[in-house]
């Protein structure tokens, strides 16, 4: 007969043993439950270029499917805003001296040079600031050397929302100025780190991921590629008659052709959708008139006064680095900046991509 030891009890009894029974069932049960919840979300990775468009893209997605802006964030937009305001003057004024125009007021001279006195890495650019430089931004504005400045800003980095803001200089000088979602969308900073934004649309969970565009900033791209769903690719589409920040040369639509080539024929995305948004149709339909494509692109063999063999030709540009023939590529001309237009664009591929991914999404 089997003797017990005295004061011996059975493990089952044992309450602690019980607890931690019961806890490592609970994180079992959390990490399969989040394990599920990972596979069923839609992992949407933006890449391109520098000054495509990507970080606007996101700011619609979170205003068209997220929640609204807090007053806190509008007023860290609005001391953006005046920030992007004095640093488009100030690279305004340093291309006029490179141009070598004259002013039509002397005295413009005086403003000029306190604006690039100017340390606008270290000042913060709160109304009070604004105010003491606004004026004399506006006067600068109305310069016809600013202006003839201004009609050559292909030839150095300017920010496209550079005259939207010019044009609303009595708004951003009025001091309840609150940044509208349109200020809020023209707003320019620079995306150093990557960017995530979760977002639940028709209560499917979606996850977009925005990494840096500039050259300096690609090396982190390789870190988001792991479970990518889809790949939004977004092409500067006025860009054909300019050149790269990064060394003020390479032409940034061949550059941002020779980035897709290395992203469409990547083995991390041979199953993956990869959509192409030729962003920015709005300056395309208003330069094509003005500067033509064939000046940058010999090949160029349709009327580059023609919008629509403008576009043809882009699309076969990017068409044609594709290494697998049968691999069909979607394409759509967007203009980040107008709401309507992406939240349209996006519905019809929010509805590819979950074709796309139905197994994935256990939504059959």
């Amino acid at each position: 007969m089997a003797m017990l030891c005295c004061g011996g009890r059975n493990a089952d009894d044992d309450p602690n043993a019980n607890l931690k029974r019961r806890n490592s069932k609970m994180i079992d049960k959390e990490l399969a439950k989040e394990k599920k919840t990972q596979g069923r979300k839609i992992k949407i990775l933006l890449l391109g270029a520098g000054e495509s468009g990507k970080s606007t893209f996101l700011k619609q997605m979170r205003i068209i499917h997220g929640e609204e802006y807090s007053q806190k964030d509008l007023m860290e937009f609005k001391t953006l805003i005046y920030g992007n305001v004095v640093k488009n003057m100030r690279v305004l004024i340093t291309a006029r001296d490179s141009f070598g125009f004259k002013w039509a007021n002397p005295d413009y001279e005086d403003y000029a040079q306190e604006l690039l006195s100017i340390n606008t890495k270290s000042t913060v650019f709160d109304y009070a600031t604004f105010m003491d430089y606004s004026g004399k931004i506006v006067d600068l504005w109305t310069d016809r050397a600013i202006r003839e400045t201004y009609d050559k800003r292909n030839l150095y980095q300017l920010s496209d929302s550079t005259r939207y803001f010019m044009e609303r200089m009595d708004k951003l000088m009025e001091k309840s100025y609150i940044p509208t979602k349109q200020d809020v969308l023209r707003s320019r900073k620079a995306t150093t780190n990557i960017v995530e934004l979760p977002l639940s649309i028709n209560r499917v969970p979606f996850t977009f991921i925005d990494v840096g565009g500039q050259r300096s900033q690609r090396r982190k791209w390789l870190q988001c590629f792991e479970g990518v769903t889809s790949v939004l690719f977004l092409v500067s589409s006025c860009a054909y008659d300019q050149v790269l920040l990064e060394d003020n040369k390479t032409n940034r639509l061949v550059e941002s052709c020779g980035i897709f080539d290395t992203i469409i024929n990547n083995k991390f995305f041979i199953k993956v959708a990869i959509i192409l948004f030729f962003n920015k149709t709005d300056i395309l339909v208003e330069k094509i008139p003005r500067v033509s494509i064939k000046d940058y692109f010999p090949k160029f063999s349709l009327d580059p006064k023609n919008v629509e063999d403008v576009k043809q030709f882009l699309v076969r540009m990017f068409e044609d680095v594709s290494h697998d023939p049968e691999r069909g590529l979607f394409h759509h001309f967007t203009t980040a900046t107008d709401t309507e237009n992406i939240k349209f664009v996006f519905d019809a591929v929010r509805e590819m991509i979950l074709q796309e991914n139905m197994a994935i999404l256990m939504l059959q």
